[in-house]
């Protein structure tokens, strides 16, 4: 019940009851101008005695100035304690006379006052502010209680409940109950009640003003029942820990009691989380659905014990469903000339890929509740699939974001945990549109063909209903326990190669190839895109370095050999660094790189396609053309012929579908060897042994056919095929020459080779009208249907 107060530095605790010298009776005069002391976090009532010690040096001179004239003083209370100076604003209006009783000198510096409240007063102006506050008061007389039997029944209560709370504080000694018995003025009674009341100085200060002693009886009545309360159920609560708990330290005892009284008052600090999250829900517009499975949640734990370990997994569960963006979303950009122009400027080609999203985009600004499509870019590293999708959002003014799928073996990973287990999260893909804060992103699933698959089950069967525009629409997470819209989400995926995706999968995606850059493509990548930004990675001004054309021609054609940019991109990093040394130390005087200076920078060549051409063909050597997944590339397949039974022998780790076309290659020259001046005994008595060299890498694949058909039928001719010469088709054993895919990866690779000509499937034709016609300038095209025109043109 009883409160401490202050003023400059401290409140000496003094409960002392003296109702001398203070007669509730007696009308006193006092002067109408008087020194003004200013307390911090007490109001004194009149009657009371109370110390204060005061530090503040307008403090000890307004005190110095009463108690040398009448000792009569004006004392406010401050609004805020914070205030060092306070003027009017800063006081409350309302405050007491009262008679300094004794004042003494600290050895620290500050004085120490013993004063008694005697008349209510009122601040009508403040007159003087330096050297101490003095102001112009007007005084409230004092009106005894009228003694009804209504104020005596309120008196007697007020007697009973201070025994009561004097009981069970331990703080206040136990002769204060005696001491309470001794007052026997029920004014000074009430007065003494309220200034020792523990409440904030605000309700002391309404109850100070307060013109009537049965009002301010009544009022503090109710103040003591609510701390009665307080002190009782805290009592309870003792019981019951002490109770429970088997003699664990006293830290865990108070902080138990301090939590089991909050919750019985109604102030657990859970309860801001909980409004928190009352408040957010109020915003949303989700379905009845989600909204009655909030509801449920959130009742269950407003009854839950916050030391219950289930309290934070549901509050963790709560606040996921209140930060997803069920119905936030970004407005799109249908602005297809800024769309246009966005992609072009972030990539060179691509074109395939930029009038899907272009097309897309118009469908979608006159159908706004068009599905988004799902797209799956397929092409070989370092060709910009993943920095693609950045652009796509930036294009379409939607948020971005970037799920690598590599190495994910674990179903729950997209799916989620159930919340009952321990750290149960979201899956990534909840995860991801929670973080990014938008319901339509463009959502990038990176490397979606290394996906793997383990006990913990199969992620590429979880993103069949991802993938899936009529399924995604309901979305469940075990987390969430939900459905949730995934369709107003444009889906990119990227992969290097369709082998390793399930079927069933693929079907879900609409595939657009992104095939590799020709030498040309990458001049005019490196010139718009890779040198400024190495330039800037290196600190380097486009003042410090010059490179040319010709400069990085030889960039590309000896030091890379990718179908993208990724190694270019590290080989000029490698000269940015030996630009910025010399910058660095003053040595950078030729800043006009030769081809020559990238020889010396950058060592010998790693790409060395000179000497691939020997110089006279041999007979039983066939150049043929693959795709890879990081590319395409020329391979060369030997054959060679011994005596023997016409045993076959094949190497170079081959796979299946490659020594099968051997093995058909074989059989259509034994049916047609005679037209072709070979003697049909001939392959009962050669030996016959078909290589491909590069024995450490896995080859497989039906393009070969035709390669090894004129391989061999270069070896058992002894005719050398023609210079320079590559080709690629499957073969059948009727002859037929068949269509085969990756044509563009193949012939850029066969152009950086500097094969001359090229035979391929008619049908294929098509391919090759796709490439940029300058990119293959100077490679002529030959297109067959049947084996005997591909002999015909390889041994002319």
């Amino acid at each position: 019940m009883l409160s401490g107060s202050n003023d400059d530095v401290d409140f000496l605790p003094l409960f002392s009851i003296n109702e001398q010298g203070f007669d509730e009776n007696e009308q006193e005069s006092y002067p109408d101008i008087l020194p003004i002391l200013a307390l911090k976090n007490t109001v004194l009532f009149p009657g009371v005695i109370i110390p204060i010690t005061v530090g503040r040096p307008k403090s000890i001179a307004a005190l110095n100035e009463a108690y040398n004239s009448d000792k009569n003083i004006a004392v406010l209370t401050q609004r805020e304690i914070t205030v060092a100076d306070p003027m009017q604003n800063d006081l409350f209006n309302v405050g007491v006379v009262a008679k300094i009783l004794k004042v003494l000198k600290m050895p620290d510096g500050t004085t120490t006052a013993i004063l008694q409240g005697r008349q209510k007063l009122e601040l009508k102006q403040l007159l003087q502010s330096e050297p101490f506050l003095k102001g112009s008061l007007e005084f409230t007389a004092i009106e005894p209680p009228n003694v009804t039997p209504q104020f005596l029944a309120i008196v007697s209560s007020i007697r009973d409940l201070s025994e009561k709370i004097i009981r069970l504080s331990p703080n206040i000694p136990n002769d204060a109950s005696l001491m309470l018995k001794n007052i026997k003025s029920q004014h000074f009674l009430v007065n003494f009640i309220g200034s020792n009341l523990n409440v904030d100085i605000a309700i002391k200060q309404s109850l100070l003003e307060i013109e009537q002693t049965e009002d301010k009886a009544d009022e503090i009545l109710k103040h003591m029942n609510h701390e009665l309360q307080v002190l009782q159920l805290k009592q309870k609560i003792e019981v019951d820990v002490h109770g429970d708990m088997e003699k664990q330290q006293r830290e865990y005892i108070l902080n138990q009691q301090l939590k089991k009284i909050q919750e019985e008052l109604g102030e657990s600090p859970t309860d801001n989380d909980i409004s928190d999250l009352e408040e957010k829900a109020k915003t949303k517009k989700w379905s009845i659905e989600i909204q009655n499975k909030f509801d449920k949640e959130l009742r269950k734990l407003k009854r839950m014990n916050p030391a219950a370990p289930e309290h934070s997994i549901l509050v963790n569960y709560l606040e996921c469903l209140v930060e997803l963006p069920w119905d936030e979303v970004t407005e799109d950009s249908f602005d297809l000339n800024s769309a246009e122009e966005i992609l072009d400027q972030d990539h060179f080609g691509l074109d395939k890929v930029k009038d899907r999203i272009l097309e897309h985009l118009a469908v979608l600004k006159l159908r706004k509740d068009m599905k988004s499509p799902i797209l799956c870019l397929v092409g070989p590293p370092g060709v910009g699939k993943t920095s693609l999708g950045r652009s796509i959002a930036k294009a379409i003014g939607r948020k971005y974001i970037r799920m690598s799928l590599g190495g994910v073996h674990d179903e729950s990973e997209l799916r989620g945990h159930r919340k009952t287990y321990i750290g149960a999260m979201p899956g990534r893909i909840i995860q991801s549109l929670k973080k990014v804060e938008s319901g339509n992103p463009v959502f990038i699933l990176d490397e979606i063909d290394k996906l793997g698959s383990s006990y913990k089950g199969d992620p590429s069967s979880a993103l069949l209903e991802v993938l899936d525009p009529e399924q995604n629409t309901s979305f469940y997470d075990n987390y969430l326990e939900l459905e949730y819209d995934l369709s107003k989400v444009l889906f990119i995926a990227t992969a290097n190669s369709l082998q390793n995706i399930q079927p069933a999968l693929l079907d879900r995606m609409e595939i657009i190839q992104v095939n590799g850059y020709s030498v040309e493509e990458k001049l005019e990548i490196a010139k718009r895109h890779l040198v400024s930004k190495q330039l800037k990675e290196h600190g380097l001004t486009a003042e410090d370095v010059v490179l040319s054309d010709d400069t990085l021609n030889k960039d590309i054609s000896d030091y890379t050999r990718e179908s993208g940019v990724r190694s270019l991109d590290r080989e000029l990093a490698k000269v940015m660094r030996n630009v910025a040394k010399k910058v660095v130390t003053n040595t950078n005087d030729n800043k006009n790189l030769t081809p020559e200076d990238i020889g010396e920078i950058l060592g010998p060549k790693k790409v060395n396609l000179d000497d691939i051409f020997e110089e006279e063909p041999e007979p039983g050597v066939a150049l043929g053309l693959a795709w890879t997944s990081v590319g395409g590339d020329i391979l060369f397949i030997e054959s060679s012929l011994s005596k023997g039974k016409g045993k076959l022998t094949l190497t170079g780790n081959l796979g299946d579908v490659m020594k099968e076309s051997a093995t058909t290659a074989l059989s259509y020259l034994r049916a047609h060897g005679e037209s072709l001046g070979i003697k049909p005994e001939a392959f009962d008595e050669t030996n016959i042994h078909i290589h491909v060299p590069a024995g450490g890498i896995p080859k497989d694949g039906p393009s070969a056919g035709i390669t090894m058909l004129s391989a061999l039928t270069s070896a058992f001719t002894k005719r050398p095929l023609r210079e320079r010469l590559a080709m690629t088709g499957e073969i059948t054993l009727r002859g037929k020459v068949l269509p085969v895919g990756g044509i563009k990866e193949k012939v850029l690779a066969a152009k950086r080779a500097g094969v001359k000509e090229i035979i391929m499937c008619a049908d294929n034709e098509k391919d090759v009208k796709e490439i940029n016609s300058d990119y293959i300038q100077g490679v002529q095209f030959h297109y067959v249907k049947k084996m005997k025109d591909v002999l015909r043109l390889a041994l002319s």
